[in-house]
């Protein structure tokens, strides 16, 4: 069993930047996969980043790329995603995910564990 928290949203103008965190719980948690999804209003939950057990592979959606950095602490039971240059489009609630599914990475189904979210608002 993994339990995951994330926090670190807010309200942010365009062009500025802020980092989410997932705090996990569970003696497994460095053998899964971590991906960050969000969804914005009257839309489907769509994939934004993904990294590795170990934190050798990174994985982006081409909307965030350059611009979000996921980043992972196992001794922390933690995974980070730094956003800059955020712009409107940006603006969703964000959940971070756990699956033991390493060979694909964008499927919400194949995720095991979900946290609550957290808001992110870009204003324009």
């Amino acid at each position: 069993q993994v339990q995951l928290v994330e926090s670190g949203g807010g309200l942010v103008q365009a062009g500025g930047s802020l980092r989410l965190s997932c705090l996990a719980s569970g003696r497994t948690f460095s053998t899964y996969l971590v991906g960050w999804f969000r969804q914005a209003p009257g839309k489907e939950r769509e994939f934004v980043a993904a990294i590795s057990p170990s934190g050798d592979s990174l994985y982006y959606a081409d909307s965030v790329k350059g611009r979000f950095t996921i980043s992972r602490d196992n001794a922390k039971k933690a995974v980070f995603l730094q956003m800059n240059s955020l712009e409107a489009e940006d603006t969703a609630v964000y959940y971070c995910a756990a699956s033991r599914i390493l060979f694909r990475v964008n499927v919400v189904r194949d995720y095991d564990y979900w946290g609550q979210g957290t808001q992110v608002t870009v204003s324009s």
